[in-house]
């Protein structure tokens, strides 16, 4: 099948339509020969009852037929008694050699039609023969088919000429439509390969017929803005770590120049290993953020959030209220670190208070961690979800912060189906938390 692989898809199309094309003239012709035959044939054959009936009311009325027997132009009648002789005939007929033999005499007895050459009947066409007993005689009338013969012939002929020529036109008919048809596609193509060789923000042409190429060119679009919007994430990605790995690397750089200048490695080994645990922290977040922006599935497991929000409370000391037992799904460590990032930023910034909370909003678990500090402005609290976003105002007061930590809870949260957001607390920030809740022994799916 190596050969159907290499016609293309717009060789397939022309043969598997014109395939079926021909399968149906053919089916098609077929049924009108057969159809036409058996018309012309009942044709025939009515005639020939309707002269055997005259015959047989001959019969019936005077015990004798006229001599010879009037029947219609080109039709051949014979009477033949019980030992099949002729005694009576058309004038036209033999009146001495009966026209069926005694086995094809027999036969059309029983009904059936016999078709005998002319010249038995002293004719030059073939006949059809119809034979009928009447009480101890039996009729026998032949008509001529040799006229339908030659019109079935002639029909057979005209199909086998014109058919191939109505295939060959319809063809021709495929391959420019099919052209026409595909022309979308390989506008599509050469889009796809001009947009993917540029990296331009240009989109592929959508056809404004609304049929599945149109929707093949939305959804391309659609992976295109996907791929570019990813491209970017990854250029932003690259810039932003090569920048903030480009800070301890320096420092640490410097204090080993001074260090193998004085001769001095003691007093900078404290300095280096902070560094270098700055430099290890911001590696794991952005292995983390990675995969958690990487689509892979998230395990699904049944979540206790107050056994989750008790345990974290306890690791940092804060007041915690809770509205009893609440279930989600999803990952516990992930769902760990969502509240260990939230809690990290909360005491860093806290004047003096920091407060842990769980409840239920509806449908949804909502977690709160309120601080007392100085506060986010409303124009960014969307945007310190970014990676490495710090506001001006905290920058000196993040000491050891990655930078990456509300960006990894977005993402965490995100692949738990929630959402995060951060409000103003009077004072200081309010995060929130909403994930769907899943009371234990449900089924559980991973995604």
């Amino acid at each position: 099948m190596g050969w159907w692989k290499r016609l293309g898809l717009r060789g397939r199309l022309m043969l598997v339509g014109t395939g079926g094309i021909v399968i149906g003239l053919a089916i098609g012709s077929v049924a009108i020969v057969a159809a036409m035959s058996y018309a012309l044939q009942r044709t025939a054959d009515r005639s020939a009852d309707t002269t055997v009936a005259s015959i047989q009311e001959f019969i019936r009325q005077d015990g004798t037929v006229p001599q010879p027997m009037p029947i219609p132009a080109g039709q051949v009648a014979q009477l033949l008694d019980d030992q099949g002789r002729v005694t009576a005939g058309s004038a036209n007929a033999d009146l001495l050699v009966p026209i069926l033999h005694p086995d094809e005499l027999a036969a059309a007895e029983k009904g059936a039609r016999v078709e005998v050459p002319g010249d038995r009947a002293l004719q030059a066409e073939p006949m059809r023969v119809t034979a009928v007993k009447s009480g101890t005689q039996t009729v026998v009338v032949a008509v001529p088919v040799g006229s339908f013969n030659q019109s079935v012939s002639l029909l057979r002929t005209v199909l086998f000429i014109a058919q191939p020529l109505l295939v060959f036109v319809l063809m021709l008919v495929a391959w420019r439509v099919i052209g026409a048809s595909l022309r979308p596609v390989e506008s599509l193509r050469s889009g796809a390969e001009r947009i993917t060789g540029a990296h331009t923000e240009e989109r592929l042409p959508v056809p404004v017929a609304h049929d599945e190429i149109h929707r093949l060119a939305e959804t391309l679009n659609d992976m295109i803005d996907r791929l570019s919007r990813a491209r970017a994430r990854q250029r932003a990605f690259v810039a932003d770590a090569a920048h903030e790995l480009r800070s301890p690397l320096a420092s640490i750089r410097v204090q080993l120049e001074v260090a193998q200048r004085l001769g001095d490695w003691t007093s900078v080994g404290d300095d280096i290993l902070i560094d270098v645990e700055r430099l290890s922290r911001l590696v794991d977040d952005l292995l983390l953020l990675a995969r958690a922006e990487s689509g892979a599935a998230t395990p699904r497991t049944a979540v206790d959030l107050d056994d989750l929000v008790k345990d974290v409370g306890s690791r940092y000391s804060v007041e915690v209220t809770s509205d009893g037992p609440l279930w989600t799904t999803g990952d516990p460590d992930a769902l760990m670190r969502v509240l260990v990032n939230l809690m990290d930023n909360a005491v860093r910034h806290a004047r003096t208070t920091v407060r842990l909370g769980l409840a239920r909003d509806a449908a949804r678990a909502l977690i709160t961690v309120v601080d007392d500090g100085q506060g986010i402005p409303e124009a960014d609290r969307k945007r310190v979800f970014d990676r490495f976003t710090r506001l001006d105002d905290a920058r000196a007061r993040d000491a050891g912060g990655t930078g990456l930590g509300l960006a990894i809870v977005r993402e965490l949260v995100r692949r738990h189906d929630g959402q995060v957001r951060l409000l103003d607390a009077h004072p200081g920030v309010r995060a929130e938390v909403r994930l769907p809740l899943h009371e234990p022994g449900e089924p559980v799916e991973d995604k």
